[in-house]
Order: structure tokens, then C-alpha cells, then sequence
């Protein structure tokens, strides 16, 4: 049987610091990583894709309440606005990808879906919002815009200005996974669970119903490959490896652990939250569900075996 992947893209996959977000920067980056892939596909991998959406979904956001205020028209919940960038980041993967495959003669079908992501609508984040989301506001706009929508803002800690925060729950179910592990199987290359997937509940009536949040895409991506049995877990990220001391005295490049020493290392602090923290527990997550190998590496090294953080059981 053929090797099965879930790849998790990350932010710099599609837009990278410094850049405006214009569409040609945006497909050059994506076409840039879909090279990386081509190794795995030649190989005969069949694989998932799963992507971020941070700066476009603020966008997003932004172009909402712009409308509200120039035009009148209504905004959209962050649930909708995930919708959204799946649709337009999925695309954009898709058609590149497609375009690198065609380079190198390979025929293979790319299948974008649109994804919803269960959570429980109890769960602590809601009482908590911590994830910021959007621009960056005054604090006259902030209490302003906190008073018209009942929204909740925290200061930057960089006193860049106020931002808008939502609660991140934990994901606990993708309604489609079954789907996807066919389509995929199949041979189809899948996108999906883009941004974390679409954050929604189950009612007490038994309806599927969208809510405000942000689902870590990591965490989404390695309940996905979890339930579909993927061999191997990939979290693309800026860096090759996973460091202990990172940016201090004695930093050390991890290359191959065990997931008893990555929890001793997390345990400890050595990754950042909003970094490396949440991309080494979604690992943990997918090797104690699987008990199959999870890999934090840069695009550029996915195909290159000896590369990257390998974590085991």
C-alpha cells in the first residue's frame, strides 16, 4: 500500500513577512512550495494538504467592516470568513500545484474542500478568548467597536495597538474525514481543513451550527490525519529543525526524538506559545493516536528523508 501524508502549510507557504499580500506574491510563494512536493509524489505518496489562513482571514475581516461602514452592507461572522479563505487559499494551491505538476509530466487529479471542524460549544476557550484576529486597533476604536458588537479586545503585547481576540477550541470531530480518506486513496491530491477548518457545533437539536472562533490549523490537521490513518504527519514551518534553547546559550537542533522527550522538552518551556509550542502538540497528538512518525521541518527539506524534527513513539 502507498504511503499517505497529511502536510500542514505554513503561513510563510503563502505569504512572507514584509509582503503586502497582493494575489502574484501570494501563487509565486505557493508555487514555490508545491515544488517541494514533487519528490513525494514521485515516490507515489498520496497526500492531504492543509493550510493557514491568519493574515488573509484578518483581511477579511477588514474588507467586511469597510463594506459596513462605506456601504452599509452586512458583515460576516469569523465562520464564514473561514469559508472563505478556504475557498480562495484552496484555489490558489490547487491551480499551482496543478501547474508544477504539469511541469514534470505528472498526472494527478487535486480535489479542494470546504471543511467544517466540530468543537464543543462549552468548551473553556469561549469563556476565555485569547486568539487575536483582524487589525490592529486604537483604543477609542477598540472600546468602540467593543461596545456596537460585544467584542473583546487585548492590547498587543508589543503596544502595536488593540486587537480583536476570539476563543480557539479544541477540535474534536471533521464531518467529512471520511471523504477525504477516500478521495485520497484513490489517488486525488486533497486540500482541506484549510485555517483549521471551519469552526462549528452540534446544537441540542443535533444541527450543525458555525460559531465565532479559530481553530488551530495543527491541531485540525492532526485529528485529520489521525482518523484517516495517515502514515506520516508533516508540519511545514520557516525553520528546518525543532531547537531546545532556540536563540539562547546552548541551543541544540533536534533531529530525531522520541515523543517522551519532546513532552520532557514542552514540559519544560522550551517552545514558544503562538510558535512552536501548539505544531509539537499536535504532533504528540497524531503519533499517540497513530503511532506512526511526525515531521516539523522548512518546505525546502520535505523531500530529503535525514532532514527535519522526527518525532517518534
Amino acid at each position: 500500500m502507498k504511503k499517505l501524508s497529511v502536510i500542514a502549510f505554513g503561513g510563510n507557504a503563502l505569504l512572507k513577512n514584509g509582503q503586502a499580500g497582493t494575489i502574484d506574491e501570494q501563487e509565486q510563494n505557493v508555487y514555490d512550495t508545491c515544488h517541494y512536493l514533487v519528490g513525494l509524489i514521485k515516490l507515489g505518496y498520496d497526500i492531504v494538504i492543509s493550510h493557514g489562513n491568519g493574515p488573509q482571514v484578518g483581511n477579511i475581516l477588514l474588507q467586511h467592516e469597510a463594506g459596513k461602514r462605506l456601504y452599509g452592507l452586512p458583515k460576516q461572522p469569523i465562520d464564514f470568513c473561514v469559508a472563505e479563505t478556504q475557498g480562495s487559499i484552496g484555489f490558489m494551491i490547487e491551480q499551482q500545484l496543478s501547474n508544477v505538476l504539469a511541469e514534470h509530466g505528472i498526472k494527478r487529479n487535486i480535489v479542494t474542500l470546504v471543511t467544517q471542524v466540530i468543537v464543543v460549544k462549552e468548551d473553556k476557550a469561549f469563556r476565555d478568548p485569547t486568539k487575536p484576529v483582524g487589525p490592529f486597533y486604537s483604543k477609542e476604536e477598540a472600546d468602540e467597536l467593543s461596545g456596537d458588537n460585544g467584542w473583546i479586545f487585548h492590547e498587543d503585547p508589543r503596544k502595536r495597538g488593540w486587537r480583536r481576540v476570539v476563543a480557539s477550541p479544541e477540535p474534536v470531530d471533521i464531518p467529512n474525514w471520511n471523504a477525504v480518506e477516500k478521495l485520497v486513496r484513490e489517488g486525488n491530491i486533497v486540500i482541506t481543513v484549510g485555517g483549521g477548518g471551519i469552526p462549528a457545533y452540534i446544537d441540542d437539536k443535533g444541527k450543525i451550527v458555525g460559531i465565532d472562533a479559530v481553530i488551530d490549523k495543527d491541531l485540525a490537521s492532526s485529528l485529520l490525519a489521525s482518523k484517516i490513518k495517515a502514515d506520516e504527519f508533516f508540519i511545514l514551518t520557516d525553520i528546518s529543525n525543532v531547537y531546545i534553547n532556540f536563540h539562547k546559550p546552548g541551543e541544540k537542533k533536534l533531529d530525531k526524538v522520541t515523543i517522551e522527550q519532546i513532552k520532557k522538552y514542552l514540559d519544560q518551556g522550551h517552545f514558544a506559545e503562538g510558535s512552536m509550542a501548539p505544531k509539537v502538540r499536535a504532533c504528540i497528538r497524531f503519533i499517540e493516536n497513530s503511532g506512526n512518525e511526525a515531521i516539523i521541518t522548512k518546505a525546502s527539506q520535505i523531500g530529503n528523508k535525514s532532514a527535519g524534527t522526527i518525532i517518534t513513539k
